[in-house]
């Protein structure tokens, strides 16, 4: 689990915070499942959650802070504070609970998000977001961030393509491909500026080939960890810790 928290008696029985973020469209959601197949395949107990969203209070902040109809009243810093909301009550009840419990624990957007969304693009006060950060993770902070990279042309197509016709975009998906572009860099800078925590995965191409770049990654942040895993998985055609090649 992220240093942040103490060790204690049980350190060696908490788990690993992976955090995928991106723009729209470069496969978050997907790459997210099939890591979670693989690594359940390998003996490990894993959560899979997204944001905004993953808990019944977080889940109700999403359908608001998404929709453009609804969220249109809303000035950046109540946005802002009603995603830090989200994210606490995210935390609390998902996240630190599952890592406690030793799983890997892998979550569609986090604290970058919003460091990009409200942060670049909102261009509200670095101030006033890294004091909401610090509240809302409450130091839970990831293990390893994946920022999946794919130039917003072929996001947007994407995310087009997969979306039912008679579901409406979203709001951040409506805005013109200069303010895709900003969101790009910005997550770039990120990876640029925390080269410990973030990894930048290229996204274009083929599910399967990109799942292969994420695994790459992937595997080498949970051997390091060296959690435990069910036996009846553990050492299995896997090597000694679990871990394919």
């Amino acid at each position: 689990m992220a240093g942040s928290e103490a060790a204690g008696p049980e350190a060696r029985r908490r788990g690993l915070f992976i955090t995928f973020e991106g723009g729209d469209g470069t496969g978050k959601s997907t790459q997210i499942a099939r890591l979670a197949e693989r690594l359940r395949g390998t003996g490990h107990a894993v959560t899979v959650s997204r944001e905004p969203g993953g808990t019944p209070g977080a889940e109700a902040v999403r359908h608001v802070v998404l929709d453009t109809s609804a969220a249109e009243p809303f000035g950046p810093y109540f946005e802002a504070m009603l995603f830090a909301a989200a994210r606490n009550d995210h935390v609390e009840q998902k996240i630190r609970p599952a890592l406690r419990d030793g799983h890997i624990v892998l979550v569609d957007r986090f604290m970058d998000s919003t460091r990009v969304y409200q942060g670049v693009s909102a261009d509200l006060d670095p101030d006033f977001l890294q004091a909401l950060e610090r509240v809302a993770i409450a130091g839970v902070v990831p293990d390893l961030t994946i920022i999946l990279d794919l130039p917003p042309e072929e996001g947007l197509k994407r995310a087009h393509a997969r979306r039912d016709p008679d579901a409406p975009a979203d709001r951040f998906e409506k805005e013109d491909i200069a303010a895709h572009e900003i969101r790009r860099n910005a997550f770039l800078d990120i990876a640029r500026r925390e080269p410990d925590r973030c990894r930048v995965v290229d996204a274009s191409g083929d599910p399967d080939a990109v799942a292969e770049r994420v695994w790459a990654v992937v595997r080498d942040a949970v051997e390091a960890a060296d959690l435990q895993v069910a036996e009846t998985h553990a050492g299995a055609a896997t090597g000694g810790r679990g871990m394919p090649d």
